[in-house]
């Protein structure tokens, strides 16, 4: 038999949910540290469509670096056992689009670099699943040297960095067209 010069192609992505209350939740999906945990925060905020209507079943995952900067290599995201940050975190929203995660501020993984937390969107109607960041507000100095920031104009910048709100917390609205459109990222090959 000769090698075979033909190419495969993907197959195309498929709607996505919703079925997630059957299959994808697990026990404390969206806590990635305990409330009680020092240095605590909420992550929080809606998913909209084009139209500004929450989208209540949708699904997000989100991947970050702990309060030092370090990207954890520790296994049970799906186990949580109040102790062990794997930096992993997944929740389905709730009937008016709203989610919230109990997480930590990410610290720069390295010196001089901005901070943030890699997010991706599950949702009907989207046949493959959508990826941002949340990048924190308070270091303009990071993120003003950010590469994916500064590549994007002010306006479309605004979409990617959370709002501190005053008991330390953390707001991101997800909008997923139209005006306000939050940044969604393309990676090459998937």
């Amino acid at each position: 038999m000769g090698e075979s010069t033909t190419k495969l192609v993907a197959t195309p992505g498929q709607t996505i949910g919703p079925f997630y209350g059957f299959a994808l939740p697990y026990e404390k999906d969206s806590q990635l540290v305990h409330r009680a945990h020092a240095g605590s925060i909420r992550l929080h905020g809606v998913v909209t469509d084009g139209n500004g209507s929450p989208i209540p079943d949708s699904m997000l995952e989100i991947w970050q670096a702990d309060e030092h900067g370090e990207i954890s290599r520790e296994t049970g995201s799906l186990v949580r056992d109040d102790h062990t940050f794997t930096g992993f975190g997944r929740v389905a929203v709730d009937n008016v689009g709203h989610y919230t995660f109990t997480t930590v501020n990410p610290g720069p993984t390295e010196q001089g670099k901005a901070p943030f937390i890699s997010m991706v969107v599950f949702a009907r109607g989207l046949l493959n699943r959508l990826f941002t960041r949340i990048y924190l507000p308070e270091d303009t100095e990071a993120l003003a040297n950010d590469p994916l920031l500064s590549s994007l104009p002010e306006e479309r910048r605004k979409t990617l960095i959370a709002e501190r709100e005053p008991n330390g917390d953390l707001r991101f609205d997800i909008r997923l067209q139209g005006e306000g459109e939050t940044v969604f990222l393309s990676y090459p090959g998937i």
